[in-house]
């Protein structure tokens, strides 16, 4: 039987008046993505932009009322997919030329690499969608970030943490004021994968090392549920327990998960 297309791919969680949960509903829960947009004064970031099947940029129309940055938390298909939308856009240095040549093989959209399936999608985003056809599309970044960049939204500001590990070009955004952490896929609840081609466990395991020491109230994760300082604090030393080894933070361990 064949699908039937969506009456809206993208829904839309006020979480506070400046803040906003955008997520897409009727693709595959388990790699599902949660797009933040972050209202300032003067500028709006939007951290992640999803899977680029239907326009985000047209859904987002009514809210956006000053300058947006879009910015990908790193440059896989679930994150990056929708960056080619935006005037503005801002990736870590590691993966810009990634985003900028649409790399379908580091982005995890490759045909030979089967995470985009027919049968993850609920119903079509648009009519004459095929998931044979899906591929990054390339959107050459209008910004370059690197560790210690500040996002000025007028009143608050944004810093860029580079947190390698999931993949090289991984960050989170801070903002030290009121301990909110954006996470992206560095931390969130549920299975971390850290053994795909572009996954480092050393440099995972630093990046644990180095947020044991971020004081952080709340995650706004780039995955399922947000959560609090007691959860973050376990989801890293759980990691780090079953991945570093006494004594020698920089060997992770090579012990098999699953996933990719």
């Amino acid at each position: 039987m064949s699908k039937s297309v969506c009456e809206s791919w993208f829904k839309t969680d006020r979480i506070r008046d400046d803040l906003y949960l955008i997520s897409e509903p009727h693709y595959y829960w388990w790699n599902r993505a949660n797009l933040w947009l972050i209202k300032g004064r003067t500028q709006d970031v939007l951290l992640d932009t999803g899977m680029g099947v239907s326009s985000l940029r047209t859904y987002l129309a009514s809210q956006i009322d000053k300058p947006l940055l879009a910015v990908a938390s790193h440059i896989h298909f679930d994150h990056a997919a929708g960056m080619y939308e935006f005037d503005a856009r801002a990736i870590h240095a590691a993966e810009a030329d990634a985003l900028a040549r649409g790399d379908d093989y580091e982005a995890l959209c490759s045909k030979a690499q089967g995470w985009v399936r027919a049968e993850h999608f609920d119903c079509l985003p648009t009519a004459d969608f095929d998931v044979a056809n899906y591929r990054l599309r390339a959107a050459p970044p209008t910004r370059i970030l690197h560790e210690g960049d500040v996002l000025d939204l007028g009143d608050r500001a944004l810093e860029v943490l580079h947190l390698p590990g999931h993949s090289h070009g991984c960050i989170a955004l801070y903002d030290r004021a009121s301990g909110a952490l954006f996470s992206g896929d560095v931390i969130y609840e549920g299975e971390l994968l850290d053994e795909l081609h572009c996954s480092d466990i050393p440099a995972y395991v630093a990046t644990y090392e180095r947020l044991q020491r971020v004081p952080v109230d709340t995650v706004y994760p780039g995955h399922y549920a947000i959560f609090g300082r007691a959860r973050y604090e376990q989801i890293l030393a759980e990691y780090l327990a079953r991945r570093r080894r006494p004594g020698c933070p920089s060997d992770g361990d090579a012990g098999a998960t699953t996933g990719a």
